[in-house]
């Protein structure tokens, strides 16, 4: 089944690239939720998976 926490932070990165292509209103809020979600997955994971949450912060860090 996966770690929930990783995979909401996924869920919540992937939010965020869209939000900002689509030039929407809370992309912002919507960046400090997918923030939020991979600082509190990162804790709970394997060492794989804390290497794709880095990769997900670094793509999440390019749309500030």
């Amino acid at each position: 089944m996966g770690n929930r926490l990783f995979q909401e932070a996924r869920q919540y990165v992937q939010l965020a690239k869209e939000a900002s292509t689509t030039g929407s209103e809370d992309t912002q809020q919507t960046i400090v939720r997918a923030k939020n979600a991979l600082s509190s997955a990162y804790a709970n994971t394997t060492r794989a998976e804390q290497e794709q949450l880095r990769e997900l912060q670094g793509e999440l860090n390019q749309l500030q």
